[in-house]
């Protein structure tokens, strides 16, 4: 029954999904590594939305080593996800694999126009993700916490929803809740005044060639039936893609929106971004549901335990995965 949906969303969300998202040093990069190694936490105090290239604080100057911070944080979060099987790791072990593929691309000359702003932009935008998903565990009903993310980390938490389910709910949440209030925080223009528009698309580039693998590892080590439909997956990923295109582009136009605001109409505007990401959490959880009586959750849990440790099959852009 979910089969052909589970690899369709998967598949779709690399194409359309974590946008502008973070990275890390790639084994191919740690042959001639960075010689700054930056803690996430000694950079958060400082990392103010706005993008300044002379600044002291290296992610909001848009360094790559701020890049390899985030990931480390990604790391240790997704990491006992994993190791537990948590319902969460779906999403996580995703948004980690992207991450790594962004630092790959970032430090690719000519890779993307203006790699500074596009390097804040992702710390920004992961700022979203990790302060939601630490608030949520620290208290799981506390208002800190969108609405969005805390119908998807609750339905992962009580196992109610099939993979493509925590997957679609968590790119909901990231994407329409997060994404166009992160770009207008982040700036849409450079400092010369230029429009960072063809850096945000330049990602779709990176994104379609993280597919496969991503799927691959996703079927091998947590739940087999991410790789189970019978379409070929580059029809499945056009097919499911175009709704998540359509994300994208959308929250590019609500951070115009949100930039171009009056302080009454910025209230209006983000009550609607908020309210749409709330429909469409409502309406993943409800259809992405595990029927009444299936084995479907007790499956997935007995595969990933049997598998979770097992290696990526595949090679991403910047080589297989360590972690």
């Amino acid at each position: 029954m979910f089969g052909i949906r589970f690899r369709a969303i998967a598949a779709a969300a690399l194409l359309g999904a974590v946008a502008t998202v973070a990275g890390v040093s790639t084994t191919q990069h740690r042959a001639g590594a960075d010689p700054i190694l930056v803690n996430w936490a000694s950079v958060l105090p400082g990392l103010t939305d706005g993008y300044d290239p002379g600044s002291s604080n290296v992610c909001v100057a848009g360094k790559v080593q701020c890049i390899d911070a985030v990931v480390r944080e990604m790391q240790r979060r997704a990491e006992p996800l994993v190791d537990t099987c948590s319902h969460q790791a779906l999403f996580a072990l995703t948004y980690l694999r992207v991450t790594e593929t962004y630092a790959w691309s970032a430090r690719q000359p000519g890779y993307y126009d203006d790699p500074g702003w596009t390097n804040h932009a992702v710390a920004v935008f992961a700022k979203y993700y990790l302060n939601a998903f630490d608030a949520w565990t620290a208290d799981s009903s506390s208002t800190a916490v969108p609405k969005a993310w805390r119908i998807a980390f609750d339905a992962a938490r009580d196992g109610k929803v099939s993979a493509a389910g925590n997957f679609f709910l968590g790119l909901n949440a990231h994407i329409n809740h997060d994404l166009g209030l992160a770009m207008e925080a982040a700036g849409l223009t450079g400092p010369d005044g230029r429009s960072e528009k063809p850096n945000f698309d330049q990602i779709n580039e990176l994104l379609n060639s993280v597919t496969l693998p991503l799927i691959a590892e996703l079927s091998a080590r947590l739940d087999q039936s991410m790789d189970d439909s019978s379409l070929p997956l580059s029809l499945d990923a056009t097919a499911t893609g175009e709704v998540l295109w359509g994300w994208r582009e959308q929250a590019w136009r609500n951070a115009e929106l949100l930039a171009s605001s009056t302080p009454l109409t910025r209230d209006v505007i983000i009550a609607q971004i908020d309210a749409n990401s709330v429909t469409q959490a409502t309406t993943y959880a409800t259809t992405m549901a595990y029927p009444p009586g299936s084995t479907g959750a007790a499956d997935r849990n007995a595969f990933c335990a049997a598998h979770h440790d097992d290696p990526a099959p595949e090679a991403y852009p910047f080589g297989f995965p360590t972690d």
